[in-house]
């Protein structure tokens, strides 16, 4: 479903792509042939990326679906995170239970929300379920404790990289098609500087034109999406290594009131 979801907004934004640059972009009243469509008003900034090619209309869609997976990314990330900061958070709850406030844990647990809470909630309630079974020994409490967490785990953690990979690949197609249209404007040049008779400068522009944007394009995409996947992919990192930090803290402080 969240795949299918993806799908539907990048075609819509492919879409809205396409529209902005045929109606707006491409809007009569910003060429001086009108509906031609073919010499742009002199300074009209719009009419002269139009002259790009659709090429630029796919490079305007891929812009707009990184940014709003940068967004989605980053809010996501964010609500991940939970209310405090991580390691306060982590704190609060080895000093609740050191003092064997389970109930508080859970509760500072539920006020944090976020992945690194989820984690801890499910270890908590695990622990209160086994540490009165007599029938189990301390080390086997301990291991149902710990699979409750690594449970949790699984499921958060792929939650902060979703979507990485569509920014991934945005950098690297969005850079290939911005060559694509690069070369296709080069060749129309070389085309109309290759025809017979006088060279029509508005061919030759019309060519110049489609490369260079089509260029500035693929970099604009590759470059927004290159930046944002370092940043989430080292703040992710630092996320996975603060929650293992915790979940180690918060298994020893448990496997000692299991032990007593």
């Amino acid at each position: 479903m969240k795949n299918a979801m993806n799908v539907i907004i990048m075609t819509v934004e492919i879409v809205i792509g396409f529209a902005i640059w045929w109606f707006i972009m491409g809007a009569p009243s910003n060429f001086k042939d009108g509906a031609m469509r073919h010499e742009p008003l002199p300074g009209n900034i719009l009419g002269t990326v139009f002259t790009g090619g659709p090429l630029v209309a796919l490079l305007l869609s891929f812009i707009m679906i990184a940014i709003t997976f940068v967004i989605e990314r980053a809010l996501s990330i964010g609500k991940a995170q939970g209310k405090e900061s991580m390691p306060i958070f982590t704190k609060k709850i080895q000093t609740l239970l050191e003092d064997g406030d389970i109930s508080g844990a859970l509760g500072a647990c539920d006020a944090q929300r976020g992945s690194l809470a989820n984690i801890i909630r499910a270890g908590l309630e695990k622990y209160q379920l086994v540490k009165d079974n007599e029938r189990l020994d301390p080390e086997k409490k301990m291991m149902e404790v710990k699979r409750a967490i690594d449970e949790q785990t699984n499921l958060e953690t792929p939650l902060l990289e979703k979507n990485m990979v569509v920014l991934s690949t945005i950098a690297s197609i969005a850079t290939m098609v911005g060559l694509l249209g690069t070369t296709l404007g080069m060749i129309r040049a070389f085309a109309a500087l290759g025809a017979g008779g006088a060279v029509s400068a508005q061919s030759l522009s019309i060519g110049i034109s489609e490369a260079l944007y089509n260029t500035a394009g693929g970099l604009i995409g590759a470059v927004i999406c290159i930046i944002f996947f370092n940043i989430f992919t080292t703040r992710v990192d630092n996320f996975t290594y603060l929650i293992d930090e915790a979940i180690l803290s918060v298994t020893e402080i448990l496997t000692v009131k299991i032990k007593k």
